[in-house]
């Protein structure tokens, strides 16, 4: 039990609450960094990014990925800095000012719910593989209701869940890869008489066959591969002896972008030419059922329809985490602050749960899978580079206020200050980016609009805030650093 400050409409007091327990073991951090590096957008989104970008498209998964390892890098250091840092929500509150962790605190979880979304969109195309007369919506519903049930019992068990997802999809990709690899040694020929070899990578048009526009519009899809990277961030409250497992799991993100990226990609571009990828289709499902192998092709699409349900089970902690940070900060109704005999933050999955049901809804009014999952994730993409964005900010911050605190930590960014102006310069360009296309600027335009309402609401906890990151300074000092 630790002592939290709940805020309501009187005086603020001082209320004993439960804490978030550690009960994340170094095997289901590991686990759970590896599945948010392989989210929906690799299995689902991968099939338009080649269509859009050709071969090139590996080269911008490995752009978005370099970048990407410094902002976890940042973020590492920064939750290492001050072990009460429950999230980046805590750490943007405490470095920028209540204002950013209000503003980050509620994108991302809006971030998350918008990826709820689309991860249960995709889930309802898998499962048209098999019975394409199913109305989307009832498999969207179940799979919301069974990963809201697991994740009411115990976050150990969501630790599982995850594990076990995560393992599922290891194997899909490494097996993928090798049979790809196997391909293009035995120079395998499909019925339509392709030879599988690595030089289709450059024979149809060479690396770059769109042009520099077209390897340009490929990073306004494959952003979205990366959403959920940040996910280790957000175990930190939950985490057995964050000080090892945290690093151990971000540092390895090279290694995995590198592996599950670009050596699947390549193998399926080796075995299906850029140009008969479908882009309304995974590529990771037609590449089995182009070479003859219908039953592989129903297993994979399997494996891809967990990996959607891995995505969605994050979705749901994360956001219920998040409205538990918010509450204690004053900026959420205060029940989404009160934990579960299983010191689960019950009130904040139920509220959750009910928001991805507008999955369900978006799938009933636009029936097109592929066409749903396009606008969602736009969307989801854009907010989550806003979040990413303020974690560096926050890191700058750190650096220039607490110097003290950067030289004694045992996780620092490499490249410090100079990296994440880079970082921050690539995000711009990104940006600049996401205006090209009719589509990606509509989605671009709903970022002010979120903003706009989010200030609206600043106005009316502006006080709760205030008195909220006093309470919890003070608190931090008299707990210590653990």
């Amino acid at each position: 039990m630790t002592e939290d400050i709940v805020k309501d409409d009187s005086e603020p007091v001082v209320v004993k609450h439960k804490r978030l327990k550690r009960n994340l073991s170094n095997r289901h951090v590991q686990l759970i960094a590896i599945s948010g590096a392989i989210g929906t957008g690799l299995f689902m989104g991968s099939g338009k990014t080649i269509s859009v970008a050709g071969p090139s498209i590996i080269l911008v998964y490995m752009v978005i990925g370099f970048f990407l390892f410094f902002v976890m890098r940042a973020m590492g250091e920064l939750l290492l800095s001050n072990l009460n840092y429950r999230s980046f929500s805590d750490f943007t509150s405490d470095l920028l000012g209540p204002w950013a962790g209000y503003f980050t605190g509620w994108t991302y979880w809006f971030c998350w719910v918008v990826t709820g979304v689309a991860d249960v969109i995709a889930i309802a195309g898998y499962v048209h593989f098999w019975w394409p007369d199913l109305p989307g919506w009832i498999p969207a519903i179940a799979t919301i209701i069974l990963l809201f049930s697991l994740n009411m019992l115990s976050v150990r068990l969501f630790g599982e869940t995850e594990f076990w997802f995560s393992l599922i999809k290891i194997i899909a990709i490494v097996a993928l890869i090798v049979v790809g690899f196997f391909l293009m040694a035995t120079s395998y020929r499909s019925p339509d008489g392709v030879e599988a070899a690595l030089s289709n990578l450059w024979t149809y048009g060479g690396v770059f066959p769109k042009g520099i526009m077209g390897f340009f519009a490929g990073f306004q899809i494959a952003i979205f591969a990366f959403v959920g990277i940040e996910l280790v961030g957000t175990t930190a409250a939950e985490t057995q002896d964050p000080e090892k497992t945290l690093p151990k799991a971000i540092n390895s993100i090279p290694i995995r972008i590198i592996f599950f990226y670009v050596f699947a990609l390549m193998a399926i571009m080796a075995v299906t030419p850029w140009s008969t990828v479908s882009p309304d289709k995974s590529p990771f499902v037609g590449m089995f059922s182009m070479i003859g192998l219908p039953a592989a092709a129903g297993i994979v699409n399997f494996v891809v329809l967990t990996s959607a349900a891995s995505s969605a089970n994050g979705g749901v902690y994360s956001t219920s985490r998040m409205l538990y940070s918010l509450s204690t900060w004053g900026v959420a109704p205060k029940l989404f602050s009160r934990l579960s005999k299983h010191a689960v933050p019950a009130a904040g999955l139920t509220f959750s749960g009910i928001c991805l049901l507008s999955g369900a809804a978006l799938i009933f009014v636009m029936p097109n899978v592929i066409t749903a999952f396009t606008v969602v994730t736009t969307v989801s993409a854009t907010l989550f580079m806003f979040v990413w964005t303020v974690i560096l900010m926050a890191y700058l911050v750190y650096r220039k206020k607490r110097p003290e605190k950067h030289k004694a930590s045992i996780f620092r960014m490499p490249g410090g200050v100079w990296m994440t102006w880079c970082c921050l310069a690539f995000f711009a360009f990104v940006f600049v980016l996401l205006t090209f296309e009719p589509d990606t600027r509509l989605a671009l335009m709903a970022v002010p609009v979120w903003l706009v309402a989010l200030a609206i609401g600043y106005v009316r906890v502006k006080g709760n805030v205030a008195e909220m990151a006093k309470g919890i300074k003070e608190i931090d000092e008299g707990h210590g650093n653990g």
